[in-house]
């Protein structure tokens, strides 16, 4: 993948690119409060431990910044939460977990002082990925 993006930034002179990086999502060696915007699309539910990967986000995150994540979040009921169970074993191959519903996520928030859910939106179709938005609330702010 780092080979391919790195012939894509050359095939369209893309001079905006600084550099890439291979990095692990838990230790990520950007500093704190480095970014005004974190954006993570299909990632938090991949690696082995989401919660540490957004730890690692709300790290990089500068005081009124937001975290932008578009994730497939599991159903927590229903017939799509049955369909998800059916096929885990297939989806599986493709990193997807059908573990990792939107409880995950709140939980994640709630034990966060700096961090508040301002935007989650279903994704067409069948809303099986969600945009989420958080903001990391200045220190000592209500979150």
């Amino acid at each position: 993948m780092l080979r391919k993006a790195q012939r894509r930034v050359a095939d369209l002179s893309l001079n905006n690119v600084e550099k890439l990086e291979v990095m692990d999502a838990q230790h990520l060696s950007f500093p704190d409060a480095s970014f005004d915007v974190v954006v993570a699309n299909h990632v938090i539910s991949t690696v082995p431990n989401p919660e540490a990967a957004l730890d690692e986000c709300a790290r990089m995150l500068r005081p009124g910044g937001e975290i932008i994540l578009l994730s497939r979040i599991g159903a927590d009921a229903g017939l799509r939460h049955l369909v998800e169970r059916l096929l885990q074993p297939v989806v599986c191959r493709l990193g997807w977990r059908a573990e990792f519903s939107w409880a995950r996520f709140a939980r994640w928030a709630e034990r966060r002082s700096d961090v508040c859910l301002i935007e989650r939106r279903l994704m067409p179709p069948f809303g099986h990925f969600s945009l989420l938005r958080f903001a990391k609330c200045e220190q000592g702010a209500e979150a």
